[in-house]
């Protein structure tokens, strides 16, 4: 079933409305829909380089925006479904703590989960359920999904369709990479 959405996703990308549907995707990518947009994003910038520029910026906007209802989503299902459960099991004061740590670190959270593999709708529903601020999770969110997007865009933009199996296979490693780098100099500033 995976491999039947992926090819009717990827289809979505020839077509005279394909950035209608990366749009879409991009929007529904953040909060349920288990694909990345960078299926329509990839063959769309090297079937017309010249709108890679704006196509990564739909898929920044649209993401940012279905992050936003992803947050909704945790936000409004958490005292109705989640609470309930917790509270029966006790575990109310564990999800206490780790709300604190969310809210000291969400905007870490959601900047990494928007540049990683890691599946962001994951961080949006969570940013809802424990009520991150809203300025931060929008702030991590464009900077992380402009950087993702806008770095694939610009790597087909200067390099064509050669560069398209790294960035579908690699990608993602790379930019693991990157956090875990970013991450460790911080700590090591810190505890040193």
């Amino acid at each position: 079933m995976l491999r039947r959405l992926y090819d009717w996703t990827l289809s979505l990308s020839a077509g005279p409305r394909a950035p209608y549907a990366l749009g879409f995707v991009a929007f529904v990518e953040s909060s349920v829909f288990p694909l990345p947009p960078d299926l329509l994003l990839i063959p769309m910038c090297v079937s017309k380089r010249q709108k890679a520029w704006l196509y990564a910026l739909i898929c920044m906007v649209a993401s940012v925006l279905g992050g936003l209802l992803g947050y909704m989503i945790g936000a409004v299902l958490f005292e109705e479904v989640a609470k309930p459960i917790l509270s029966f099991y006790g575990y109310m004061e564990k999800f206490d703590r780790f709300a604190k740590i969310f809210e000291d670190w969400g905007w870490w959270f959601v900047f990494i989960a928007g540049l990683t593999p890691f599946p962001y709708k994951v961080i949006t529903i969570a940013s809802g359920v424990f009520a991150l601020n809203i300025p931060v999770f929008i702030m991590a969110s464009i900077v992380s999904r402009g950087i993702r997007f806008f770095v694939v865009a610009g790597l087909v933009y200067l390099f064509g369709p050669t560069i398209r199996d790294f960035i579908e296979k690699r990608l993602g490693l790379v930019f693991t990479a990157f956090i875990v780098l970013l991450v460790g100099g911080f700590a090591l500033i810190k505890f040193l």
